[in-house]
């Protein structure tokens, strides 16, 4: 599994049939979901019409860290709060998963690109994003 799919499954939750085992991390969505409505709230994934407000799960989980996150301006605060890997080989691995067509070693473009390019994908894999995060 490549590491966007990671991201959108960190975010979406997987297949809806599925139900994470003890041993596997729940959506953030699921966390959300579970906090806002009570410890027998079913995760919107199963029940979802809407797309996944990736703002507001970004927030929440920046918030969760503890750590001043600013995932809005930086693509690793963006992974970090997802808690996902945010070193420089793994967003180069992403950028290059993703199609960045520039110089990797240019890493300040690269890292724009990239935070552009994941919200955009989310937003095209069912994900809500403010517009003025997509251009």
């Amino acid at each position: 599994m490549g590491t966007f799919s990671s991201i959108k499954d960190r975010l979406f939750g997987g297949a809806p049939a599925r139900r994470a085992s003890a041993s596997e991390t729940p959506s953030l969505e699921s966390e959300v979901s579970a906090t806002l409505g009570g410890a027998n709230a079913e995760p919107q994934s199963l029940m979802r019409p809407e797309p996944v407000d990736v703002a507001a799960l970004l927030d929440a989980a920046a918030e969760r860290s503890g750590r001043p996150l600013d995932w809005r301006h930086s693509t690793a605060d963006l992974l970090t709060a997802l808690g996902v890997d945010s070193g420089l080989a793994a967003r180069e691995d992403l950028a290059g998963e993703l199609g960045y067509p520039g110089d990797r070693r240019d890493t300040a473009t690269m890292d724009i690109w990239l935070r552009k390019a994941l919200l955009n994908a989310l937003a095209e894999n069912g994900g809500k994003v403010p517009r003025e995060l997509l251009d």
